[in-house]
C-alpha cells in the first residue's frame, strides 16, 4: 500500500482487508457483498500532493486510503454501507441504510435470479404451453423493476423472457420475445405474480399460447441466410517504432498531457489529475450516470427504465477487450477488480484499452502565392472501456488530442430491447417499430451525465455563457451587420439551458489568471451536443428518479461525496436524491472549487412551447426511435461533446508539432489500372 497513487484503483489485498474489517464488526453473522471499492480521497487533502508532484517538489504525507463496501446481512436481509480506513485498518462508519433503499444489482444475483426464474413450478408450466420443439428453449433477461409505486420497498426483479435456439450460442434471443413475465423478490426468491404481456397496440393481455414458429432476424456471421462479403482487404495499423506514450503504473504521459487514468465498480473507466504542458486542465473526468427510459406506455413497459451506472455500474459490466476487435494498432490495456458475493476479489483482465489513432489535419495552409504549404496531421490517443448491459452495449473513449482538445465520445450498438407484439396483419404501433416477425422494438432515450471537475491552472474556477446576438441598428452597427458576444456568470448553484438560435456556449474560466493577449481570464469551453429532452412527463416516476436529465447544464459547488448525478442509489428509487438537491443549495460557485454536470434540458420552461422547441435544446442523450436497420444488431450511434481551450494559451498550442511528411507516414499510393491497349509498365510508354 505503501506505493499506491491516491488515484491508483482498489487492489485485490484491500478488497480482503475490507472482508477481515467488516467480518470482525460483524462475528458470526454471514455477509453479502454487494461492492467493495476505492473511495474517491478527500480533495483538500490531496491537492497538495498533486501539486508537489506537478512541480518536482517533497511530496507530503498521502492523503488517507478509504474504502467503501455495500453488502447485506444474510440473517435478516438489512442493507448496510461502510467507509474504511485502509491505512489504520479500522472502520470509519457503517450503517444501516433504510429498508426502502435498494442497492446495486452484482454479477451473482443476476446468475441466481435467472435460475430462480427458471426453476421455478409455475414460469416451468408457462414454458410447457409454449409446446417448443426439440432444439428450442427459453432464457431469460432479469430487469431492474423500476418504479411505479411510492409504498413499494421490496427488492424485486421484473423477468422478461424469449425463445430461443440451442444449436448456436449466438442465437438471437430478442427475435422471439415470450408474452409471461414472472416479478420475484430478488431477496426471498418468492414469486410475486406472473405478468402477461400486451400482444397489440392496446393493454389486453393474453393467456401463454402454443408457439408459432417464425424466422428469426440473426446477427452471428454463422447463422446469416447471405455469404460474407469477400472483397475486404486487411487494413493493418502499424507503429513500427512503438506508441508515442509511456505508462508507470496508472500513470500516462503523452505529448504534453499527463494523467492517470483510474477505474471503479460504478463508473469504470475515470480519468484523473489531467495537466498539459505542466498546467493543470482538470482534477476529474467521468460518466456520471445514464438513464434509458421507454415510452411505451403500456403495462409493465411503463416502469421500464435503466440506471446503467447506478443500478448495475459500468465497472461491473465491462469488456474484456482483444487485439484486433475493440482497438487497432499498439495497444496498452489496463485492468480492474470486482468482489464477488462472498468478498472475493474477481480481477476484470483488459477492461481498459489505450491506442493512439490519426485523425485527419491537425491544420493546413497553402501560401497561394508562393505554393508553399504547412500541413500536420492530428493524432490523437483514445482511452475506451466498452460495457455489455444486458442487450445493449456502450463503448465510452476519452479522446485526447495534442491541440489540449479532450473528447468525449459515446457509441451505443448491441441489440434493442424488445417486446412481442401481433404484426401478422400489418399492426403498427406509433411508440415503437415493427423489427421482425411477431417482434416490436419500443421508443426510448438514452440520457447521459458527464462530470466535469475543472481545475484550470487552479482549483478555484468560474462557470459562465457566452451568447452571440446582433448589434442594436444603431450608430456604433450604422450597416447593420455587426454582432457581438454577451457573458452571463452563474454565481449561484444551479442549472441552465442551453440555446441553439443564441449559439450559447458554457466556459469554465479561472478569473484569477489573465491571458496576456485577450486580456480575458484563461478558460476552458464545453462544446455540447444538442439533442432532444427528457420525453416523460415531470408527473411521471421516470422523471422524478431522473431529474439530472430535466437540465443540460448544471454548476454545483464540490463537495467529497457528490459524484453520481442521480443520487447514490437508483435501483427502484421514488425519486432522485443527486445534482438537482446540490444545486439548489444556491452555494456561491463563481471563484469557487465547482462541478459542472453536462446532461439534459426541461420538459417544462418560463419560455413558450413554441420559443423552447426553437431555443432551449437539449444536450447530451440521444433519442432511440428504433429503425429497422437497427436489427438484429444496431451500427453504432454516435455522439460526442468536447472540451476545447479558449484564451487558454496564447496561440496555437499545436504550433510545435512535426510537419507531416511521406517519409514520416509512409503511405502507399493506390495503383491505377492499366487500359487495355496500353503497356503494363507506364514508364515504357514513348511521349
Amino acid at each position: 500500500m505503501a506505493s499506491l497513487h491516491p488515484f491508483d484503483p482498489i487492489t485485490p489485498g484491500e478488497i480482503q482487508l475490507a472482508v477481515r474489517i467488516l467480518e470482525s464488526n460483524f462475528p458470526g453473522v454471514k455477509l453479502r457483498y454487494k461492492r467493495i471499492d476505492l473511495q474517491e480521497p478527500i480533495k483538500q487533502e490531496t491537492i497538495p500532493y498533486l501539486e508537489a508532484e506537478r512541480l518536482g517538489k517533497p511530496r507530503p504525507k498521502k492523503p488517507t486510503r478509504l474504502l467503501s463496501a455495500l453488502f447485506h446481512r444474510l440473517d435478516n436481509g438489512s442493507f448496510f454501507k461502510a467507509l474504511l480506513n485502509a491505512d489504520t485498518k479500522s472502520a470509519v462508519t457503517i450503517k444501516e441504510l433504510p429498508k426502502d433503499v435498494q442497492g446495486p444489482v452484482d454479477i451473482d444475483e443476476m446468475i441466481e435470479l435467472e435460475q430462480v426464474c427458471l426453476d421455478h413450478p409455475a414460469v416451468k408450466a408457462e414454458i410447457e404451453k409454449l409446446k417448443l420443439p426439440a432444439g428450442m428453449t427459453v432464457c431469460l433477461d432479469p430487469w431492474i423493476y423500476g418504479t411505479d409505486d411510492a409504498s413499494e420497498s421490496r427488492r424485486l426483479v421484473q423477468c422478461y423472457m424469449y425463445i430461443v435456439a440451442t444449436d448456436h450460442p449466438q442465437n438471437n434471443q430478442y427475435s422471439l420475445p415470450c408474452q409471461f413475465s414472472p416479478v420475484f423478490n430478488a431477496i426471498t426468491h418468492e414469486l410475486l405474480r406472473m405478468d402477461y404481456l400486451p400482444g397489440g397496440a392496446d393493454a389486453q393481455t393474453n393467456s401463454t399460447q402454443p408457439w408459432k414458429p417464425v424466422p428469426t432476424v440473426q446477427y452471428a456471421h454463422e447463422l446469416l441466410d447471405e455469404p460474407l462479403r469477400t472483397d475486404l482487404k486487411p487494413y493493418i495499423v502499424q507503429q513500427p517504432e512503438g506508441a508515442s506514450f509511456n505508462v508507470i503504473g496508472n500513470a500516462v504521459s503523452w505529448q504534453k498531457w499527463r494523467f492517470r487514468v483510474g477505474f471503479n465498480n460504478r463508473e469504470g473507466l475515470v480519468l484523473h489529475n489531467l495537466t498539459y504542458d505542466g498546467r493543470n486542465t482538470f482534477y476529474r473526468l467521468s460518466m456520471s450516470e445514464m438513464t434509458v427510459p421507454y415510452g411505451d406506455p403500456r403495462a409493465p413497459y411503463h416502469r421500464k427504465q435503466a440506471f446503467d451506472v447506478g443500478d448495475v455500474g459500468f465497472g461491473i459490466t465491462a469488456n474484456q477487450l482483444s487485439l484486433g476487435c475493440d482497438c487497432l494498432g499498439h495497444i496498452k490495456y489496463f485492468d480492474g477488480y470486482r468482489t464477488d458475493a462472498q468478498g472475493t476479489p474477481i480481477r476484470l483482465q483488459n477492461v481498459i484499452c489505450m491506442h493512439e489513432q490519426d485523425n485527419g489535419l491537425q491544420h493546413k495552409h497553402t501560401n497561394y502565392r508562393s505554393g508553399a504549404a504547412t500541413v500536420v496531421r492530428n493524432r490523437q490517443l483514445v482511452i475506451q472501456m466498452i460495457c455489455t448491459v444486458a442487450n445493449y452495449e456502450y463503448i465510452f473513449a476519452f479522446i485526447l488530442d495534442q491541440a489540449a482538445n479532450i473528447e468525449l465520445e459515446v457509441r451505443a450498438t448491441g441489440i434493442l430491447s424488445t417486446v412481442p407484439f401481433d404484426n401478422q396483419n400489418g399492426q403498427t404501433v406509433p411508440w415503437g417499430t415493427n423489427v421482425g416477425p411477431g417482434v416490436m422494438a419500443p421508443n426510448h432515450q438514452h440520457l447521459f451525465s458527464l462530470r466535469i471537475d475543472p481545475a484550470l491552472d487552479g482549483f478555484k474556477n468560474t462557470v459562465y455563457y457566452e451568447d452571440s446576438v446582433a448589434m442594436p441598428e444603431d450608430d456604433n452597427n450604422p450597416y447593420h451587420v455587426g454582432y457581438v458576444t454577451e457573458k452571463t456568470v452563474l454565481k449561484e448553484s444551479g442549472s441552465a439551458f442551453t440555446s441553439v438560435d443564441r449559439h450559447r456556449v458554457f466556459k469554465i474560466r479561472n478569473d484569477n489568471i489573465i491571458n496576456s493577449i485577450t486580456h480575458h481570464p484563461i478558460a476552458y469551453k464545453l462544446q455540447a451536443m444538442p439533442s432532444q429532452m427528457l420525453l416523460a412527463s415531470p408527473k411521471s416516476f421516470g422523471t422524478k428518479r431522473a431529474q439530472f436529465a430535466t437540465r443540460p447544464i448544471w454548476v454545483t459547488k464540490y463537495q467529497d461525496d457528490e459524484l453520481y448525478a442521480a443520487g447514490e442509489f437508483t435501483n427502484q428509487s421514488k425519486k432522485s436524491d443527486g445534482v438537482e438537491v446540490w444545486a439548489d443549495r444556491k452555494d456561491k460557485v463563481e471563484d469557487e472549487d465547482i462541478v459542472l454536470w453536462h446532461s439534459k434540458l426541461p420538459p417544462t420552461s418560463p419560455v413558450t412551447r413554441e420559443r423552447k422547441v426553437a431555443n432551449n435544446t437539449a444536450a447530451f442523450g440521444l433519442t432511440h426511435n428504433p429503425r429497422i436497420e437497427d436489427f438484429p444488431v444496431m451500427p453504432v450511434e454516435r455522439i460526442s461533446v468536447m472540451l476545447k481551450p479558449d484564451g487558454f494559451f496564447t496561440k496555437n498550442p499545436a504550433l510545435d508539432v512535426p510537419q507531416s511528411s511521406q517519409s514520416f507516414n509512409q503511405s502507399i499510393q493506390h495503383p491505377e489500372p492499366a487500359a487495355c491497349c496500353e503497356p503494363q509498365d507506364r514508364n515504357q510508354v514513348k511521349l
